[in-house]
């Protein structure tokens, strides 16, 4: 079908697509320098260090990208705020909603049946507006800011910190912020991948969060309950947009696979680090 004769809807605006962008950058920027000190030895680590000039260099760019997380956090949960006094819901009613992006027994439920589904036990679930892996992935932010956010800062200031914690803790703070920062990147660059991009139906990229908009078709098919809701509440017509120009929809392509392609060999790196620290060179 002519992309002219699709229609499509708004999924994200400006402003939530331009958080996600801070995410990728930081977060890629932060897992490549990270694990370049992580595995400095590695000759690997070393071209990487190169590349930005030493390993100096990506201390130093890893603390200011780790300010730029901070920054998305909280710009996030300025969003959060805004959106709960539009919505003119009570605090409870905007966190327990149907658009919610709080986990759920819906969503237990869900994770069931999508196991069911890959095994041909049972149909597709029929989602809403939010999966149970993005809801797990958005959760993953407030965890991920506290614990490798906070050894980070440890790290960053270990004098100011042991004035009010015993200096062992930093000990402790590397390696929960190391060990921390790996599971993220690995789970990042595998699981968040495939369950956004490398699926089937969406091999080898979707470019929603880019663009800002997605097939209506395509919002029948995989959120089936946000649609029905949308149509009973007579908000469907109010999402209704023209498709992203061509050109953006290239641009999103290219970054996206870009970031894609670095977060995989990073992960391949890894791991064949890994390999060889336990079983030895």
């Amino acid at each position: 079908m002519d992309k002219s004769q699709v229609e499509y809807v708004q999924r994200f605006g400006i402003f939530p697509r331009f958080l996600h962008l801070l995410v990728i950058i930081s977060f890629l920027t932060l897992a490549v320098t990270g694990m370049a000190l992580k595995f400095a030895s590695e000759r690997w680590a070393g071209f990487i260090a190169d590349i930005f000039g030493s390993f100096e260099t990506l201390g130093n760019l890893h603390r200011f990208m780790a300010t730029v997380t901070f920054t998305y956090f909280g710009l996030n949960m300025i969003l959060l705020f805004q959106n709960w006094r539009k919505s003119g819901q009570s605090i409870v009613q905007f966190c327990l909603g149907p658009n919610s992006l709080v986990p759920m027994p819906q969503d237990a439920i869900e994770l069931i049946q999508t196991s069911k589904w890959f095994f041909g036990l049972g149909p597709q679930p029929r989602y809403g507006r939010w999966t149970y892996w993005e809801k797990f992935d958005y959760m993953a932010v407030f965890w991920g800011v506290a614990v490798i956010g906070m050894s980070g800062l440890c790290l960053w200031f270990p004098e100011q910190f042991t004035m009010i914690i015993p200096g062992y803790w930093i000990n402790i703070a590397t390696i929960i912020h190391s060990d921390e920062a790996l599971l993220a990147s690995g789970f990042i660059f595998t699981i968040h991948f495939f369950n956004t991009h490398l699926r089937p139906e969406k091999f080898p990229m979707d470019p929603v969060i880019f663009t800002g908009k997605m097939p209506l078709d395509e919002l029948k098919h995989e959120r089936p309950r946000e649609y029905e809701l949308l149509v009973a509440e007579g908000k469907l017509d109010e999402i209704r947009c023209p498709p992203a120009p061509r050109w953006f929809t290239v641009v999103s392509h290219v970054f996206g696979l870009t970031a894609l392609t670095i977060g995989l060999t990073l992960v391949l790196a890894i791991v064949y680090s890994m390999v060889f620290l336990y079983v030895g060179k």
